[in-house]
């Protein structure tokens, strides 16, 4: 694979991120901008910085922003993509270590009565809560008393996912990142195949790509039947990884990004014979992905294509464990709907009600979605997709191979 045509990201796009970013701030009545990635999933500091240093850049309504980082380790490793060419899209660059040293910088920039936020109270999967640590945040408030706090989470969510040409370049090749693990993994699925060997080679051929994967990077399950979803458990604790058999499905999620640019793919392979449960599932499945085609195009709500995704599994009596889709790059507008629900056991305690929020937006174009319709029955559940581009009169889709399931 040769990475002679990975696209990058141009000053005029800073310059075009920078305004919008100022124009949120004065609509929203706010000095200056705390942008926090630490070690957050969406990795928002990356907006205005092109890049990602576990840290937060401090962006004034005017003036030159600051990138604060943890070590000195950070700072030296831009410097060293400067030296080699890469311009760097902020100049400033400093170790704070602590919530205090960044209010420091935040002094520094202006006497400012009136601070925006970004991952205070953010929500993303895996990070319902937002994303700067507590301690930190507790030292950062502190030592600015007057200071008035706006989190901004949500609206600059909505500006950052309405992308630039430049943007979907990105977007376009970490797709066909996603598209070409799909290959792979699909021609290395056979029984007797183990887990890991499966996630290997996709984990390889994405990465062969020069790019990186967004966490939890692979989402992967095996079985007749499951509703187990997430990262193996053979990466997070001592567990033997499944070996495949026949009558297994191999179910993945995978999650590359180009320049912080996200796609998500939902790969399906069937070790055939097929259950006749799971046969219904898929055709329901797809049923959903093709609605959404159909119906995906600028000036309906988010909500209405949601609806219309649901409507095979409405009639079919299926119901979605995971969202029929949801935006990407960033992950704040989720489409699971609740139907079909009302005899759904899944055996799992809940403490207090959920906590996540439900948004809703008008479509337009060059927004990005992660289409991954999933139709389940009592416990069989198939999922498959794709990422998808909102055009001008209807939408672009970006893949193929796991927008059907694969059999063998």
């Amino acid at each position: 694979m040769s990475t002679a045509q990975l696209p990058t990201l141009s000053l005029a796009e800073r310059d075009r991120r920078w305004a919008a970013v100022r124009a949120l701030m004065r609509d929203h009545g706010v000095e200056c901008l705390l942008l926090g990635g630490f070690r957050s999933r969406e990795l928002y500091e990356s907006y205005v910085s092109d890049d990602y240093n576990e840290g937060c850049v401090v962006f004034p309504l005017e003036g030159d922003p600051v990138v604060l980082t943890w070590a000195h380790l950070r700072v030296l490793r831009a410097y060293w993509s400067a030296e080699q060419g890469h311009e760097l899209w902020v100049k400033d660059y400093r170790v704070a270590t602590t919530g205090t040293a960044a209010a420091e910088v935040v002094r520094e920039k202006g006497d400012f009565k009136s601070v925006g936020v970004i991952g205070w109270r953010s929500q993303a999967p895996t990070e319902i809560h937002g994303c700067i640590p507590a301690t930190w945040w507790e030292e950062f408030s502190g030592a600015l008393p007057g200071v008035t706090f706006k989190d901004l989470s949500e609206e600059l969510s909505h500006v950052m996912l309405v992308k630039s040409q430049e943007e979907l370049a990105l977007i376009r090749y970490a797709a066909s990142a996603g598209e070409a693990a799909c290959r792979v993994m699909r021609d290395v699925t056979e029984p007797g195949v183990g887990e890991e060997v499966i996630f290997a080679e996709g984990t390889c051929e994405m990465l062969r790509h020069g790019i990186g994967l967004r966490y939890p990077q692979i989402v992967m399950n095996s079985g007749p039947q499951t509703l187990s979803w997430g990262p193996p458990r053979w990466t997070t604790r001592a567990e033997k990884p499944r070996t495949l058999q026949r009558g297994d499905l191999l179910q993945a999620e995978l999650m590359p990004m180009c320049g912080n640019q996200e796609i998500q793919v939902q790969m399906t392979v069937s070790l055939n014979p097929m259950d006749p449960v799971n046969q219904k599932c898929e055709k329901v499945a797809r049923e959903a992905y093709e609605v959404g085609l159909k119906t995906a195009k600028p000036g309906i709500k988010f909500s209405e294509l949601v609806t219309a995704m649901a409507e095979p599994l409405r009639v079919a009596g299926c119901w979605a464990y995971t969202p029929l889709l949801h935006s990407i790059s960033p992950h704040f507008l989720a489409g699971r709907p609740q139907i079909n629900m009302e005899n759904v056991d899944l055996g799992v305690r809940y403490q207090g009600s959920p906590a996540m929020r439900q948004r809703d937006a008008v479509l337009k174009a060059g927004m990005v979605f992660a289409y991954e319709p999933n139709a389940c029955i009592e416990r069989h559940r198939v999922n498959v997709g794709g990422t998808v581009i909102i055009t001008e009169n209807g939408c672009e889709e970006l893949n193929v191979i796991p927008t059907h399931v694969t059999h063998k």
